[in-house]
């Protein structure tokens, strides 16, 4: 592997992850209560905070699923 397609490959990474940053910025502003649903776990005390999620990288982890395979059979 050169150095040009290293370049190539961290380029296209760094675009996808803005991309992705860009995404979930658009899901936080039409769905402002995602942080927040039954499942997340949040903890806090005087001193100490700790917030999982769990609930909510379910649901994330469904869509993603679900539009990456329908990628996937459109390209076939």
């Amino acid at each position: 592997m050169d150095i040009q397609s290293l370049g190539r490959i961290l380029a296209l990474l760094g675009l996808g992850l803005a991309g992705l940053g860009g995404l979930l910025l658009i899901i936080g502003r039409f769905f402002p209560n995602f942080g927040n649903l039954p499942g997340d776990v949040r903890v806090q005390t005087s001193n100490f905070g700790c917030f999982a999620p769990f609930a909510s990288m379910i649901i994330l982890s469904i869509i993603l699923t679900i539009v990456l395979n329908i990628i996937i059979r459109l390209m076939d």
